[in-house]
């Protein structure tokens, strides 16, 4: 996967595990691509976007990730248009690029590693996803 950066470039990310009460939140960057945990954003609606601003304002990222979920079939439910929108709606507030990866079985597998922070781990296993597929 491309990002349109300068050969060689490091870039920085946000990865954004996106529930409707936690947002969970991640941070790496191109150079290491490794991901590591952040915290959990607990807002609903629009009260979300403070704390997410906050975190966009200190960590100065070049894009935003964020994981879409999708029935094991591949099949789009609510959560997955909710996710989408949330893609969309930091991608017009922000300015900043984002991706959506599929974020399928995320959360098992932050429960897996004994996660203290279930959503900020599944916001990890979304980036580390994206992490290994750039080019």
């Amino acid at each position: 996967m491309s990002v349109g950066a300068a050969p060689g470039a490091v870039l920085s990310f946000l990865a954004f595990d996106f529930g409707t009460r936690r947002t969970g939140v991640a941070t790496g960057n191109s150079l290491l691509r490794q991901a590591s945990p952040l915290t959990s954003v607990a807002a609903e609606g629009e009260a979300r976007f403070a704390p997410v601003a906050k975190l966009i304002a200190e960590w100065q990222p070049d894009a935003l990730v964020v994981g879409v979920p999708w029935y094991p079939d591949g099949a789009p439910h609510d959560n997955t248009r909710r996710a989408q929108r949330f893609a969309r709606q930091l991608k017009g507030r922000f300015k900043l690029p984002v991706h959506e990866v599929d974020e399928r079985y995320s959360t098992t597998e932050a429960l897996a590693s004994g996660a203290a922070d279930v959503d900020a781990a599944s916001a990890a296993v979304i980036l580390d996803q994206f992490l290994r597929n750039l080019t």
